[in-house]
């Protein structure tokens, strides 16, 4: 599995939004420190918001913020609403299909279930609340105001 740069410039726009959850943030200002092109993230904001993931806020002062606590909020959450199906192998046989004629005696299907099952439990178990306390611990090593990701 190889993740695009919407799904890494996005886990990264929202690990600086849950970094300075304490105001609305504005897309120029993560767009500044992530070095992302503001007009790429604002296609990834338009897909975060959509999955519920960031709320928009408007007029003076207006951005984005997290769309629920940061703690609820997983990897896999982030991945799928950017990248869509984070399987490794679209195997037809686990989903009941019978264009795989090779299904019931297949035990390769096993090894891509084991891979797809690995890859989803991985990013459902890192929360976006681990990764701020992991990039705050790196700024106060560094001594900058936010790392820029890489």
């Amino acid at each position: 599995m190889k993740l695009s740069t919407k799904g890494r410039y996005g886990l990264r726009a929202l690990i600086d939004l849950a970094v300075h959850e304490d105001d609305a943030v504005s897309i120029q200002s993560i767009a500044e420190r992530q070095g992302i092109s503001e007009s790429y993230l604002e296609q990834l904001m338009r897909l975060l918001k959509k999955a519920e993931l960031v709320t928009s806020v408007r007029g003076a002062g207006g951005g984005y913020r997290l769309g629920k606590p940061a703690a609820d909020i997983s990897v896999g959450d982030i991945l799928r609403a950017l990248e869509g199906n984070l399987d490794a192998v679209n195997c037809t046989a686990f989903e009941g299909e019978a264009t795989c004629q090779g299904a019931d005696c297949c035990v390769t299907k096993f090894v891509w279930k084991k891979i797809n099952d690995a890859i989803t439990d991985t990013v459902d178990g890192i929360f976006l609340d681990e990764l701020v306390s992991d990039s705050k611990a790196v700024i106060e090593k560094k001594g900058e105001s936010m790392v820029t990701m890489c």
